[in-house]
């Protein structure tokens, strides 16, 4: 077990010097600050990492992830991510990435009973309710968690679009998107669900905040 974790530090410390040798101003720069223009919330899945599958270097992309890359709008910890993100570093393009094989929407399509997490499934639950028709017609058990995966996805976009946080960021005109995303696990790639939202065409009129400009 404690070689396990020593390994950690000797993997670390070879990456530092790879990475100097290759470009010595690398970290000197990384020190200087960071100006991502995405955030990425995504599940706590091991195997999604947002750099390494996008192509992006560190400082690229600011990160939140959690169980089935949820959005939930008493998450002091996700809007707390949100708001830093869009109003302090000033990112443009806000991207939920979901999986397939993804263990939480998969735990949350049957009824066994895991222990603390039941309490976090039961919104990833609130989603299957709303598609039931939809998800109960697929009688495939694996193209119905792929699918759930993607309405998962698409329904987490438009709860961040009902956030006071994107709202107010449109109400004064910031160039915001928020778009949705699923990767596949099993050959890397990368799919865009085709639910971009932003300022123009957020259609949910019962969610829409009367937010004042900024003088």
């Amino acid at each position: 077990m404690i070689r396990a974790y020593n390994q950690l530090f000797e993997n670390n410390k070879k990456w530092a010097e790879e990475t100097t040798k290759e470009n010595p101003e690398f970290f000197s720069n990384l020190a200087k600050g960071q100006s991502p223009k995405f955030l990425w919330i995504g599940c706590s899945d091991s195997r999604v990492p947002a750099n390494q599958l996008t192509g992006t270097q560190p400082g690229d992309i600011f990160v939140h992830r959690n169980i089935a890359n949820m959005v939930i709008h008493t998450d002091i910890s996700m809007l707390s991510v949100l708001d830093y993100s869009v109003n302090v570093l000033g990112v443009e393009h806000i991207l939920v990435c979901g999986h397939y094989g993804c263990g939480g929407v998969i735990t949350a399509m049957g009824n066994k009973q895991v222990g603390l997490i039941d309490n976090w499934l039961r919104h990833i639950k609130d989603v299957y309710r709303l598609h039931a028709q939809e998800l109960n017609a697929i009688e495939d058990v694996k193209a119905r968690a792929d699918r759930f995966v993607e309405i998962n996805v698409q329904e987490q976009v438009r709860d961040l679009a009902k956030t006071t946080i994107v709202q107010t960021a449109w109400a004064n005109g910031k160039p915001l998107q928020v778009h949705g995303v699923v990767y596949d696990i099993g050959n890397g790639i990368l799919k865009d669900m085709g639910v971009t939202i932003d300022a123009t065409n957020f259609a949910d009129d019962v969610y829409r905040l009367e937010i004042p400009h900024l003088v």
